[in-house]
């Protein structure tokens, strides 16, 4: 079992709470108020870039030149990919990226990133690993989930989220995260130090559904 399937099983309820989220739900079958999506994608692009700053951590962190590299691949999926895909789908509401970035952080937002980047700063990379993996992997997850159930067929407004992250890139992505935690833990991980790690885990999760109540509360 890699070790990210045991910390997922490990902290069953916290992911299930994350992954199965009403607004994650209600993104599937369309139902979701735009008002809703709208706060939580502005909120997810200020998010990210302060995950890409967390994988540009991790190339501080990294104990090896291999290491380094996957650090900076992370950050360049994040500037050069999903960034990208934020200011399109906002550039139909009217907001441009200049409007985008000034927008002011919403509290979980804050708390998330923070958080990440604590994780990072105060521990090493697997700690830093620890606390990205559940929205790298998680997103991977829900999106593949939603479009085996036929929820990105196109009168889904939401089709074009779905589809982003089912698509065998982000796939590719997230299997290739999986790879890299588990390579880390073989050299980091002790059974002394795994509770530490799960408790970074199931913490990251609990805040990714904060992240998704955040968007659904918005609904003015």
């Amino acid at each position: 079992m890699s070790l990210f399937e045991r910390l997922k099983a490990d902290a069953g309820p916290q992911w299930a709470d994350y992954t199965r989220h009403a607004f994650v739900q209600q993104l599937g079958a369309g139902t979701l108020p735009l008002p809703c999506f709208k706060h939580y994608l502005v909120q997810d692009y200020l998010f990210l870039i302060q995950f890409a700053r967390a994988y540009a951590l991790g190339v501080y962190k990294s104990p090896s030149v291999a290491d380094m590299r996957q650090s900076l691949e992370g950050v360049k999926a994040i500037l050069d990919e999903e960034l990208d895909l934020h200011v399109e789908m906002c550039r139909g509401w009217g907001m441009d990226r200049e409007m985008i970035e000034t927008a002011p952080e919403d509290t979980p937002t804050m708390a998330y990133t923070r958080f990440v980047l604590d994780a990072g700063m105060a521990g090493d990379l697997l700690d830093l690993q620890a606390a990205l993996a559940p929205c790298v992997v998680g997103y991977a997850e829900i999106g593949a989930r939603l479009a085996s159930e036929g929820c990105d067929i196109d009168s889904n407004p939401y089709a074009r989220w779905i589809r982003e992250y089912a698509s065998e890139g982000y796939q590719e992505l997230a299997r290739g995260f999986v790879a890299w935690l588990d390579g880390t833990a073989n050299q980091m991980l002790t059974d002394h130090r795994y509770p530490r790690v799960l408790s970074i885990f199931e913490k990251a999760c609990r805040l990714e559904s904060d992240f998704w109540q955040m968007g659904l509360n918005a609904k003015a």
